[in-house]
């Protein structure tokens, strides 16, 4: 499939209401340009990110590509109270709730923190907070209040993605606050499943994605070996595409066999 297809009745997720936090580059990117050629006319899609030129030029291709599909975007920094509801007046404006077949919440907004440091050299609370805000908490409420917004009702699958990562389930040494954000925000939208089992929750974990935020890992990461390791998968040709990631969480979203709740790897095989 290619990555702007025109949308079409073929493997297409119905018509969908669609908000995608951290959607102007990287693995967003390719989500909103894989998700939107799925996606049947009439259907809605909410960009968010702090990238305003970045955002309303994706804007304008996912327009071109799939023109029966309503994008529309919103400047929010979830980082802070005012970004998230920014973001929560935006979604409101939405029109397609009584018609629509599916809601999507994906949350791809994130950041991967101080890595030069290790664990003992955290003492000031007010980094850890600011970090444990932008990537744990403003996914809690924004996730919240959107499912207020567009409630249950009968016709309408309600989805909820976290996108996550394998340090959800394993630490690295100098990762302290990515792992610890990761871990939290995959327990948090396990609780969402567990209360809420109309709903469709999943943790995708996307794998070493090929993105600004790996090169900053492979020249920021204090601890030598694990610095290493970045930087092999990098030389070795071992990271993944982000359009092949992005991909693959379509398949799985469309195929919807997973468990509500799960953590899913793009690594895992299929079903």
């Amino acid at each position: 499939m290619s990555e702007y297809g025109a949308p079409s009745t073929q493997g297409s997720l119905g018509r969908v209401i669609c908000i995608l936090s951290g959607a102007s580059r990287g693995f967003g990117r390719s989500l909103a340009l894989q998700l939107c050629s799925r996606f049947l006319p009439g259907s809605e899609m909410l960009l968010l990110s702090r990238s305003q030129d970045a955002m309303r030029w994706l804007a304008g291709e996912l327009g071109q590509s799939c023109p029966g599909v309503s994008v529309h975007w919103e400047t929010a920094d979830l980082s802070t109270q005012e970004g998230i509801a920014r973001a929560g007046t935006a979604a409101k404006e939405l029109q397609g709730h009584q018609t629509a077949d599916r809601l999507f919440i994906i949350n791809n907004a994130g950041s991967l923190g101080d890595v030069s440091k290790l664990f003992v050299e955290f003492t000031d609370p007010s980094e850890v907070n600011k970090y444990l805000f932008f990537n744990v908490s403003s996914a809690l409420c924004l996730t919240s209040s959107l499912l207020k917004t567009f409630p249950a009702r009968p016709g309408l699958q309600r989805v909820v993605v976290n996108v996550s990562s394998l340090a959800a389930l394993q630490p690295f040494k100098s990762w302290s606050l990515y792992c610890t954000g990761k871990a939290a925000r995959d327990m948090m939208f396990r609780v969402l499943a567990e209360e809420d089992t109309d709903l469709r929750v999943l943790n995708y974990a996307p794998g070493p994605l090929d993105t600004d935020m790996h090169k900053l890992a492979r020249t920021e990461t204090g601890d030598h070996e694990l610095r290493m390791r970045m930087i092999e998968l990098k030389t070795d040709g071992k990271l993944i595409d982000c359009k092949d990631s992005a991909m693959k969480m379509v398949e799985i979203l469309q195929a919807d066999s997973y468990q509500s709740g799960a953590h899913v790897d793009f690594a895992d095989e299929d079903e």
